[in-house]
């Protein structure tokens, strides 16, 4: 065969030398002096390996091919890929031992031991290709772990390891659930993340829905409202970087499996198939549909052998009985639980049952899930409780290793990849001897661990890693039992690491009784008298009946809008630290890029965030009474509104919200409090957001911005003069101070108190990370590098030596500073460190 005929015919001489073990001679050139071999892999095993050999994805292949031939006509191979995968090779001729492919009388014997079987004479077929043991190894040890196309959620790919290639995964969920969410999410990370061809057949949705799907899911626009043509200057913007995705749609009319395996061979380069959807209720419109759906899964299944692409398939139906019928490869399965805010994922293998499982989060406002986290699976495949075997430090690094142990990410060396398997499975099967007997590999594995990729996974890999090898050093690594036992703090034993979130609020019996005479700071005294002087008649307690209605239930810690947030190109790494006292904890630790040139970190510490944020507060002394949705925000009220998220575009300040932007409802909105609604409106004005966010919902009363300033004008006095005094008498004035602020809002039943309104507590919190947050975006806006931005009093900057930031103020003063720097990889101190 000579070359232009071989190049046209390239895709189907590939497939036969991949399947049947056939070589093709080909040859170039007047005399044909240039002779190659068109061969299996078996032929020269070294070409499965991509780095030895020059490599050449079969599209470009094609376009190059008399090159190609005449390189391989005088000795340099060429290897022939799909995708990423070695199929065949160009080798020279006269070098090679072979047999033509069109000669029909030669049963050859390829290299490897690998044989073809015999040839039927009745029929005008080739023979077909059978492998040995040797084979099928060989393949596998040289062709390395290449993980499939993946959905672009940690949890669900740890579970699946990736779509598989050659095989059919189906997606099973009822209707509602968003089951077509999932097949969305992987053509969404296989196209526009890892830049590799998609087909995307629509039986159902059509090409503008799929748009509007992926446009709301990349940009977290209202998905309603985009199928309403309504979008933003930032929608309009990504929408025109995604016109070059290579993400190719089939939405036309009686669209069949027929149809699929027709069109896919087409679409060179083709990494992923996605059926959206196959529908249990029979439709004359739609072929894919009814009974007909067991004879389209066959032939699915068969594209994806005969391509050996991933077929992704979504069903609309989690009916057993059905699902037996379809008979796929793989089975994902999506079912609702009893926390509307999570969706079970359960993965199963044909001829295993279930092999993983996972929870996603909907987010279909946005046509999106989001990770929620694993779920265990027991040894019969099913969800089962947490088992009790291992210390949580064990069960982190179990979870933290899961992507890693599954395939789905690579990156560990192979001895660090097997003790953490085995750590997996000893916790699984509950067996103590086991675990015990791996201690000593997983306590020298964290006092060495390896570099680990910067990525989410990596990271949390490396701090459970840490984490381990801290608690192995101290001997805490024990039974849940006696870990249990040994973490029931006494009243002085003061073994709660700092680091950890507190459920409580501090308060103890005798807190709410008013300080005695002649104490140094009587700061309860004081807030209750700033309180009891307001004209409005303020009301300090709601009643114990009305806690449970009404706007009570909306208030969460949450409100507070803490930013808790790290610059995207700057890693944070928690690592042990020794107080003074000998306390064992943990630090911060930031490692800044080279590209952020010459500096050292600038610490930024606010004085007295709280009591300053009690200068001018917007309360509701009254009752708050239901005000529903709101055309604008009446800056004469004040208490609890229910917002769509603003969208926020820089990378260098966290969202205004902070954390408050994980947690949204089911619609993709949250509450907040009065000061986070005038800081909108203050960015709408500056310029900053493009419109003020709509008020869906709302609990308001008549706004009062004086009720706490007596409080803050006495607690500033005596700050002026107690920090020069310091020692006792100023630990004494902040100890009251937090009481007195912590009593608004006591979380515990039994806790008596003068006070009990959430709305004035959460509010003075959120003004104060308001503060906090503009007087950073202030700095950042002159120039400045954020690092973080942590809580509502601390920041970080990245500065020259002995240069703060001329946005603050350095002082003691309320709404001053403190500035202190170190060195890049010294860690971030904290409180009396």
């Amino acid at each position: 065969m000579n070359a232009t005929e071989a190049r046209n015919a390239l895709y189907a001489l590939v497939k036969r030398a991949e399947e049947d073990g056939r070589t093709t001679l080909i040859y170039k050139g007047q005399k044909r002096q240039d002779r190659v071999l068109l061969a299996p892999l078996d032929l020269l095993p070294a070409a499965r390996k991509t780095e030895v050999l020059p490599s050449h994805v079969l599209s470009a292949a094609q376009k190059d091919f008399g090159d190609l031939v005449t390189r391989a006509a005088q000795g340099q191979p060429q290897v022939l890929l799909r995708n990423t995968t070695p199929v065949a090779v160009l080798l020279p001729a006269d070098a090679v031992s072979a047999t033509h492919s069109s000669d029909p009388a030669t049963d050859a014997a390829p290299a490897g031991g690998a044989v073809n079987s015999p040839r039927n004479p009745e029929r005008d077929s080739a023979p077909r290709r059978l492998a040995t043991l040797g084979d099928a190894i060989g393949a596998v040890l040289t062709s390395g772990q290449a993980a499939g196309p993946l959905f672009g959620l940690s949890g669900l790919d740890a579970a699946t390891g990736g779509l598989p290639s050659g095989r059919l995964t189906l997606v099973a969920a009822a209707p509602n659930v968003g089951g077509s969410l999932l097949g969305l999410a992987a053509a969404r990370q296989t196209a526009l993340v890892d830049g590799r061809k998609v087909l995307y057949a629509a039986s159902g949705p059509n090409r503008a829905d799929i748009m509007r799907r992926i446009l709301a899911a990349e940009t977290g626009g209202d998905y309603p409202r985009l199928k309403q043509g309504r979008l933003t200057a930032h929608e309009q913007q990504v929408a025109q970087q995604l016109i070059q995705a290579p993400l190719l749609i089939d939405d036309g009319s009686d669209l069949t499996a027929e149809a699929i395996t027709e069109t896919a061979p087409h679409v060179k380069d083709l990494a992923l198939v996605v059926v959206d959807r196959l529908q249990a209720a029979r439709s004359a419109r739609l072929p894919l549909s009814g009974e007909r759906l067991p004879d389209a899964s066959q032939v699915l299944a068969s594209l994806a052998r005969t391509l050996h692409v991933p077929v992704l398939a979504i069903i609309d139906s989690d009916d057993p009985a059905l699902l037996g019928l379809l008979d796929a490869d793989v089975l994902v399965t999506l079912a609702p639980t009893e926390d509307p805010t999570k969706v079970q994922v359960t993965v199963a293998e044909r001829d295993f049952g279930a092999i993983g499982s996972a929870y996603l989060q909907p987010d279909l406002l946005h046509a999106r899930f989001l990770d929620a986290g694993a779920a265990p699976v027991d040894r019969a495949g099913t969800e089962g409780p947490a088992r009790s075997l291992g210390s949580a430090v064990e069960q982190e690094l179990a979870e933290a290793a899961l992507p890693y142990t599954s395939g789905a990410q690579q990156g560990l060396p192979a001895s660090l990849t097997h003790v953490l398997a085995a750590l997996r499975t000893t916790l699984a099967n509950g067996d103590p001897e086991a675990l015990a007997e791996l201690e000593p590999s997983l306590a020298e594995a964290a006092a060495a661990p390896p570099h680990l990729p910067d990525t989410p996974e990596g990271r949390r890999l490396a701090a459970a890693l840490q984490a381990y090898g801290t608690a192995a050093s101290a001997g805490t690594t024990r039974p849940p039992a006696a870990a249990a036992a040994a973490a029931q703090p006494t009243a002085d034993s003061g073994q709660v690491l700092d680091d950890e979130e507190d459920d409580g609020d501090g308060l103890v019996p005798g807190d709410e009784e008013d300080e005695p005479e002649g104490a140094v700071f009587p700061a309860l005294r004081i807030l209750k008298e700033a309180v009891a002087r307001s004209k409005m008649h303020p009301i300090p307690v709601i009643r114990s009946e009305e806690r449970d209605s009404g706007p009570w239930p909306l208030i969460s810690e949450d409100l507070d809008g803490e930013p808790r947030w790290v610059h995207p190109d700057v890693t944070l790494t928690r690592v042990p630290h020794t107080k003074a006292n000998g306390k064992r904890v943990r630090r911060d630790q930031l490692d800044v890029p080279a590209s952020f040139g010459e500096g050292v970190l600038c610490l930024i510490d606010r004085n007295g965030s709280y009591p300053s944020a009690c200068s001018a507060v917007p309360l509701a002394p009254n009752k708050l009474l239901h005000t529903g949705p709101l055309d604008a925000f009446d800056k004469t009220q004040a208490g609890l509104y229910l917002i769509d998220i603003p969208q926020w575009n820089r990378t260098d300040m966290p969202h205004p919200l902070g954390r408050l932007i994980e947690r949204p409802d089911e619609q993709g909105r949250v509450w907040v409090t009065t000061p986070h609604i005038k800081l909108f409106e203050k960015l709408v004005r500056e310029g900053h957001l493009t419109t003020a966010p709509t008020i869906h919902d709302s609990w308001t009363g008549k706004a009062n911005e004086s009720l706490f300033k007596p409080f803050y004008e006495a607690t500033r006095k005596a700050r002026t003069e107690l920090v020069q005094v310091g020692g006792d008498p100023y630990k004494a004035y902040k100890t009251r101070l937090s009481i007195a602020l912590r009593l608004l809002w006591p979380k515990r039943a039994e806790q008596r108190s003068p006070f009990w309104r959430p709305d004035w507590r959460m509010s003075m919190v959120a003004e104060a990370s308001v503060r906090h947050w503009s007087v950073a975006f202030r700095a950042v806006q002159e120039g400045h590098t954020l690092l973080a931005l942590r809580n509502v009093d601390a920041a970080v900057f990245w500065t020259p030596p002995g240069t703060p930031p001329a946005t603050y103020r350095i002082g003691t003063g309320f709404g001053e500073v403190k500035a202190k720097f170190i060195q890049p990889g010294e860690i971030i101190p904290e409180g009396d460190d």
